[in-house]
């Protein structure tokens, strides 16, 4: 069956099944590397970042947020709280990382940056994502880095479900949190935006989202059922509407009004991933949400990510002056 329909208002309905393809393999469009040696870059970056995190971080690992054996995640809590910053992010020493203190840290409150990986929703791991941590924790805020189940084993509604069900275990874990504040990568940043549309009435919680940051999504998802990334995943036109931001947003008003979405992309990001964060950000704006757009150059599509791990990169920046409300 031809899902393409016509290519009306859709410049990938017009494409051949070679170029689509093309154009939703990130890793083609590395100009440093060749395409296997990014994928195995980015993966051992990450390796090594979580390592290290966990190793020098205190941290509560492979804690469930639910049922599933996917369903679990790790926080890495910063030494200290910042420069006045009192409340309810309290932990156990016998639960802690490495180099436990000599007595349990006060009860504090953090900002918290959860982090939802990528991967086409059939790869990556929590246990390899761990990027971000240093430079965080460095500044005050806690990290969260969130498994779910990926294909075979996962739908995709079920990952939306996962994701939504660990920002609640979060909030009601540290209900005096000073913000949470979600990130997501490629089909990570998906799973985050489907986060603008959630129902959080049916947990009980409503979640202190302050923020978030949409990083090389994909947020229509019938070009996917044109390609081998649907393999796996075993999509139908239904599925990938239900699950397309792109689609929904345009149905929703924010709950609030206030909340940040930062929809960014890398300039060696393919084209077709350049187009879907513009348009997502163009439907958010006509929305009435508070968008604001990001295209980080000389980044492509995993380095964006990988850099995570520096202090004084762009990305690393605008994250804590988010968080920090330093406009």
């Amino acid at each position: 069956m031809d899902v393409r329909g016509d290519a009306l208002g859709a410049p990938w309905k017009s494409m051949s099944a070679e170029e689509l393809e093309n154009q939703y393999s990130p890793s083609r469009w590395v100009v440093r590397l060749g395409a296997e040696e990014a994928l195995r870059t980015y993966t051992q970056i990450g390796i090594e970042a979580t390592r290290r995190a966990r190793a020098t971080r205190r941290s509560l690992l492979h804690i469930p947020y639910g049922d599933s054996t996917g369903e679990t995640l790790d926080i890495y809590l910063p030494h200290k709280a910042p420069e006045g910053r009192r409340g309810g992010f309290g932990f156990c020493r016998r639960a802690l990382g490495p180099a436990p203190p000599t007595r349990p840290l006060a009860f504090t409150a953090f900002p918290v940056f959860m982090f939802v990986h990528g991967g086409y929703w059939q790869c990556g791991s929590k246990d390899e994502s761990a990027f971000m941590v240093e430079p965080l924790t460095a500044q005050g805020v806690a990290v969260v880095t969130v498994a779910y189940d990926i294909a075979p084993r996962g739908s995709l509604d079920q990952m939306v479900d996962q994701v939504t069900r660990s920002i609640a275990f979060v909030q009601k874990r540290y209900p005096r949190n000073e913000g949470i504040y979600l990130c997501g990568h490629s089909a990570g940043a998906q799973l985050a935006a489907m986060m603008l549309l959630a129902d959080w009435t049916e947990l009980g919680v409503t979640p202190n989202l302050k923020g978030f940051f949409l990083v090389s999504g994909v947020y229509d998802l019938e070009p996917i059922l044109c390609t081998s990334q649907n393999a796996p995943l075993h999509l139908t036109l239904e599925d990938a509407q239900r699950n397309s931001p792109q689609l929904l947003m345009a149905l929703t008003q924010p709950a609030d009004p206030t909340c940040h979405v930062l929809v960014i992309v890398g300039q060696h990001d393919s084209p077709e991933f350049q187009r879907q964060s513009r348009e997502f950000y163009q439907t958010l704006c006509q929305g009435g949400w508070k968008a604001a757009f990001e295209e980080l150059r000389d980044v492509d599509h995993f380095e964006i990510i990988e850099n995570l791990t520096q202090e004084d990169y762009v990305l690393t920046q605008i994250i804590l002056k988010t968080i920090f409300q330093e406009f």
